[in-house]
């Protein structure tokens, strides 16, 4: 439960980093954001599995990876309401780009705290 949680609170603060660039990204407030991030963090513990195989990843050099955040972060933002791409899928690849990034460079950081 604790792994679950702290995982939330990367993604959180990645998606609220990501809103605060000139991503496309945007989002009504903190609590849509941080929810967005919930549905996220669920549907990758769902599709990802699928989307994000070792396999497929290792054969296509992590394309498939990015791909698979991109599709991911399309859904989270059909999900919720409140969290928009403005620029569509340019957007969301955006995002899954940043994602991959920046919630490495957060849990790093948090992870070293804790």
């Amino acid at each position: 439960m604790t792994g679950f949680i702290m995982y939330w609170v990367v993604m959180a603060l990645t998606f609220v980093i990501l809103t605060l660039l000139p991503t496309g990204i945007e989002s009504d407030s903190f609590g849509k954001t941080a929810f967005a991030a919930l549905v996220f963090g669920l549907l990758n513990g769902l599709l990802g599995w699928f989307i994000n195989s070792t396999l497929v990843n290792i054969l296509s050099l992590g394309l498939v990876f990015l791909v698979g955040n991109t599709i991911l972060f399309g859904l989270t933002a059909l999900i919720v309401p409140g969290f928009r791409l403005r620029w569509g899928v340019m957007s969301a690849l955006i995002g899954g780009l940043g994602t991959a990034v920046i919630s490495g460079i957060v849990s790093k950081i948090l992870f070293a705290l804790v």
